[in-house]
């Protein structure tokens, strides 16, 4: 039961070592703080890294009625701290964002002072972390400047009875229109051995029903235990989708009864929903579907100070570009984003906190926080897959193209790898574990190649990267190893921000000076994006701005319109990158820092479509007297059919003139596999950009598009 929030009256005192809670009591040195927040925020410590102690004052009031238990309750820090309340060690907690609750019974006087040592160093040895941070210790979407530390969620005191409830989790294991199994994991701590009550209430919150209650007796042990059960929940209404159904919500109260009352007591949002994969193709109670995304980084680089109005912003960004899954790369998100999933009908593809390649050190605190992480956020019925590890290969930084980094970045990819092979398999046995009614990743962008290895979901920077080649290497790739593209959640290319938002940070004109900045802070790849398109002959930044989006909008939907064309056959899953900047910054990004939508994100938007009309052509120049075929195909991920749908095709010269058109009338059957309704074949007579204009309409959202063809 929720007490108090020590929100007020804190300081903080940077360091070179720790002094076991034995620090000066005057104000020297010490500096007005913010809890929460991050240690950057704060003037004079805007490039602090690694040790900072903070100090808190504050009285108890009335306190607590008498034979109370009390808990200070850290609910994130990063990374590793220790608490001292009125000089009392209360020992080591790391990670940071596992909540960590001591008891501290007993410890309270009228006034109180707390101390907490919190210990956020820099990851220097990139090819050997140590820190279970995922992003936010090694990352080419963040400033490598910015540094996390601090206490960045709030920390409580919480009182209860004899029992502690420390956490709640609820798990649907089956559902129908009758029934849901329920099973429920309580972290109870039980000050003496005896008897209780477990009682659940469901209340309906998006709709009206009368509650249920359920009721178990149990007798626990003194000390911390782990308790479960299962509960038959009648008449349940599901959670979908947006793009599906309602995305309906339980409110559930979980109560601990001693001697019949009340020890403690837990609030847990729930939604009823079953989620599997089924060889990469997904089913949502059962309900097959297509799923369309984005990968979503920290909402802002500074993650404290993202707010629920934030995240419902981003999340309705998402929803109106058609998108039902946001794949939550590489951290834990704050705990809003959870709780705004969940109402928004957007499931999330939640990744564990690893980045890249680890030292071997760091296996023991990978399972322990492994597993608080899926008992942490299970209940969320937008959660609908974990994750162990994004691309555990060797790599220190993307941007470097030479000989030696491509060969060990694909050495390690391909052959052994210590992280993947050894500690992702054992995280992937531990989530397995605790979660049964959830798929679990070993590790993102696994390579899969036929009769020699499984792969997991498929990363794809064709265009971009020279490792991975071009288009026409994609083209390739796609025949011989068609396994890649069952779930594809890593595509794109960089590309500036709008004007405007290009403008609150770079300035003008973009001189060496300025690029080298862009590259060294923001993000920026400027010589791989040199390598396709030439952005350092343009005249202006708004010239360059239209030349950078152009690009990405080739290239999302170059591989958007081939993962449509293969729904199902094998595609399940296409998942772009990324969704938002989490700075302000130069990056794959379809909405800016501002949450201002690049053209990009407009152009993604109508390739996300749920009928959408598109062309697939080999992406190559083509020479004049070369015959061409252009086949029209349409596709309907809807789960109602379309009837009479109209699509229009204009094949024109670089004139302009009209060489064909075409006109159909088609019936889109519900979750339909792509039909080629058409196919217009052009022979140039001229060098120049030949255009193809599509028109879908008589559909939920009209799709009107242009392709180019180049011929020389």
């Amino acid at each position: 039961m929720h007490y108090l929030t020590l929100d007020d009256h804190w300081q903080i005192r940077p360091l070179d070592d720790f002094r076991q809670g034995i620090y000066p009591r005057d104000e020297e040195g010490w500096m007005p703080a913010h809890v929460p927040a991050h240690w950057q925020q704060l003037p004079g410590l805007e490039q602090h890294t690694g040790k900072a102690v903070y100090r808190c004052s504050f009285r108890l009031g009335d306190g607590g009625a008498a034979g109370e238990r009390v808990w200070l309750r850290l609910n994130g820090a990063f990374y590793r701290s220790r608490p001292y309340l009125n000089g009392v060690d209360l020992g080591a907690h790391e990670g940071y964002f596992t909540p960590y609750e001591p008891e501290v019974t007993g410890l309270l006087q009228d006034t109180n002072t707390l101390l907490v040592e919190v210990d956020c160093p820099e990851e220097r040895n990139k090819l050997g972390k140590t820190m279970v941070t995922g992003v936010f210790s090694h990352w080419d979407c963040l400033d490598p400047q910015a540094n996390p530390g601090g206490i960045w969620l709030p920390v409580e005191l919480h009182t209860s009875g004899p029992v502690r409830l420390q956490h709640a989790r609820l798990l649907t294991v089956a559902c129908d229109d009758h029934f849901a199994q329920v099973r429920f994991d309580l972290d109870l701590d039980a000050a003496a051995h005896g008897p209780v009550t477990l009682r659940l209430h469901f209340t309906p919150r998006t709709f009206e029903a009368a509650p249920q209650v359920f009721e178990q007796q149990r007798v626990l042990h003194r000390g911390h235990q782990e308790v479960g059960g299962l509960v038959k929940l009648r008449d349940p209404r599901l959670w979908w989708t947006h793009d599906i159904g309602r995305p309906d919500l339980y409110d559930v109260t979980v109560e601990v009864l001693c001697g019949g009352a009340i020890s403690d007591q837990r609030a847990v949002t729930f939604g009823v929903r079953t989620f599997e994969l089924r060889g990469w193709i997904a089913y949502l109670n059962g309900v097959r579907f297509l799923i369309k995304g984005n990968n979503y980084p920290p909402g802002d680089m500074r993650i404290a100070t993202m707010t629920r109005e934030r995240y419902d912003a981003d999340l309705r960004l998402a929803r109106e570009a058609h998108m039902n899954l946001l794949r939550v790369h590489a951290h834990v998100d704050h705990p809003l984003l959870y709780e705004a999933a969940d109402v928004a009908g957007m499931l999330l593809w939640q990744d564990f906190p690893l980045q890249w390649v680890y030292d071997q050190q760091v296996l023991a605190q990978a399972r322990r926080q492994a597993r608080s992480m899926v008992r942490l956020l299970g209940s969320h019925p937008s959660v609908a897959i974990w994750c162990m590890h994004n691309e555990a290969f060797l790599i220190e930084d993307t941007a470097d193209e030479s000989f030696v980094a491509r060969l060990r970045t694909q050495l390690t990819a391909l052959g052994f790898s210590w992280n993947r092979d050894v500690m992702d398999t054992q995280l992937k046995a531990i989530a397995e574990q605790e979660d049964p009614t959830r798929p679990v990743i070993r590790s993102s962008g696994e390579f899969h190649i036929p009769y020699v290895r499984e792969g997991t979901d498929g990363h794809a920077y064709f265009g971009w990267y020279s490792n991975h080649g071009t288009l026409e290497d994609a083209e390739m790739m796609q025949r011989r190893f068609p396994g890649n593209m069952s779930f594809m959640t890593e595509f794109g290319a960089q590309s500036f921000p709008n004007l405007e938002s290009s403008r609150r940070f770079i300035p003008e004109p973009l001189t060496d000076e300025v690029v080298q900045a862009l590259e060294a802070r923001h993000g920026l790849q400027g010589e791989i994006m040199a390598n396709w398109i030439p952005w350092r002959e343009a005249g202006s930044l708004a010239e360059v701005v239209e030349v950078s989006q152009d690009y990405q909008i080739f290239i999302n939907r170059y591989y958007i319109d081939r993962l449509r064309n293969r729904k199902y056959q094998p595609t399940g899953g296409i998942v772009a990158f990324l969704f938002v900047d989490p700075y302000p910054a130069v990056l794959w990004s379809v909405v800016d820092y501002w949450r201002v939508p690049k053209r990009s994100y407009h152009a993604m938007r109508l390739a996300f479509s749920p009928q959408y009309a598109y062309c697939l052509y080999a992406p190559r120049t083509y020479t004049v007297g070369e015959a061409i075929t252009l086949p029209l195909s349409v596709v309907n991920d809807a789960r109602r059919a379309i009837l009479g749908a109209r699509l229009e095709a204009r094949l024109r010269d670089p004139a302009g003139t009209l060489l064909a058109e075409a006109r159909h009338r088609v019936d889109l059957p519900a979750d339909c596999l792509p039909i080629v309704v058409d196919r217009l074949r052009l022979t140039p007579t001229r060098p120049g950009r030949y255009a193809l204009e599509l028109a879908l309409t008589g559909v939920d959202h009209e799709v009107r598009q242009v392709y180019e063809i180049e011929v020389t």
